[in-house]
């Protein structure tokens, strides 16, 4: 069941990342207002949910060595 819905998360994210649109990463490894923001251009950002509006704050954008160390922690890859 987990590798199924593993499954369904990468071509989500693919078919998200595919229309130019961020794919949100939630993970117990950050704290728990916190995820990880894919962009299609690869970059990988960690944002917290804004207080005062629907949107997110970024507290620190991954570098391009970094992001792809990730996706394969997260087994995105």
């Amino acid at each position: 069941m987990e590798l199924s819905a593993l499954k369904v998360i990468k071509k989500m994210r693919l078919q998200k990342l595919r229309q130019g649109i961020p794919f949100m990463i939630n993970s117990d490894i950050l704290e728990s207002d916190q995820c990880f923001l894919e962009f299609p251009d690869g970059s990988i950002k960690i944002a917290e949910a804004a207080t005062k509006d629907r949107d997110f704050l970024i507290v620190y954008e991954f570098s391009a060595s970094e992001s792809n160390s990730l996706r394969k922690k997260l087994k995105l890859v």
